[in-house]
């Protein structure tokens, strides 16, 4: 498998004892607007490129992103290839049984953008009767097939989701549904339409470990924790989503012990919240 990759240099690496003296090698997927995606100067840049980049500057180390197919992440951290991931990955009960998570850093949830102008939209009964458009075979289209019945409206399939915003954007649908993030970036680049309706999923996501790195899914915790308080992520949330992220959301809101309540591998030991690394 081709991989490209590029070093995430620590800034204060000088100031700062490593607390892992080789570095981290981490990957996500490259294609994963806004997260990780291809920049003009070469490499991958998003939200979760400049969250890793963070992870190192607090820890005073070097984080080294790899660029990789998503459906190849996992199987390659289990090997040893990376020391874990940094693409948002939903963490669910089969997963937990197989890796360590840490604490959710995101909310996954889903979110409805709308022709500008559009009056504010909320909750699903806003949206009955609606043509809607969705990216085929998405989790977003089951969604809106499955409450089809008892919203009543139409659900509209498009071959990508840019496909399914146009249809937005040129009044061929009266929304569109996708993840949160997406959504969000989608409005934050096209004036034509703007973002409505969150639904909360209850899910989050997470960054995977292999099931016996205990030590470093604890260490990337804590930093996470730290990044959630000093206001790095919702300076990341703004700079990437054009969202100011409120009070409460995962995003700025450090869990209480290690790792994803309700899963396999939490541990809910206490301890105080802390940038001294």
């Amino acid at each position: 498998m081709k991989r490209t990759g590029f070093l995430l240099s620590a800034a204060f690496a000088a100031l700062a004892i490593p607390a892992h003296a080789e570095g981290y090698k981490v990957a996500l997927d490259g294609t994963f607007a806004p997260h990780a995606m291809p920049s003009l100067s070469g490499g991958v840049e998003g939200f979760n490129v400049d969250l890793a980049a963070a992870i190192g500057e607090k820890l005073g180390t070097d984080v080294e992103v790899i660029a990789a197919q998503f459906s190849g992440l996992i199987p390659a951290l289990q090997a040893g290839t990376y020391d874990f991931l940094v693409a948002p990955t939903t963490v669910t009960e089969e997963r937990a049984t197989n890796l360590l998570f840490s604490e959710g850093f995101m909310d996954t949830n889903f979110s409805f953008v709308v022709p500008a102008g559009t009056e504010p939209m909320e909750g699903l009964e806003a949206f009955k009767g609606k043509t809607i458009s969705v990216n085929k075979g998405s989790a977003y289209e089951s969604f809106l097939n499955d409450k089809a019945e008892d919203y009543g409206w139409e659900v509209v399939a498009y071959g990508t989701n840019t496909d399914a915003v146009e249809a937005v954007a040129t009044g061929r649908a009266d929304a569109n549904l996708a993840g949160a993030t997406v959504s969000a970036w989608a409005a934050k680049q096209n004036p034509r339409i703007d973002l409505s309706y969150e639904y909360s999923t209850g899910l989050v996501w997470a960054f995977p470990f292999r099931k016996d790195d205990t030590e470093t899914r604890d260490k990337i915790d804590a930093v996470l924790e730290c990044l959630k308080t000093d206001g790095t992520m919702a300076a990341l949330s703004e700079k990437w989503f054009g969202v100011i992220p409120v009070q409460g959301a995962t995003i700025v809101t450090p869990t209480p012990g290690y790792g994803t309540p309700g899963f396999d591998g939490y541990d809910e030991t206490p301890h105080e919240v802390s940038c001294d690394f």
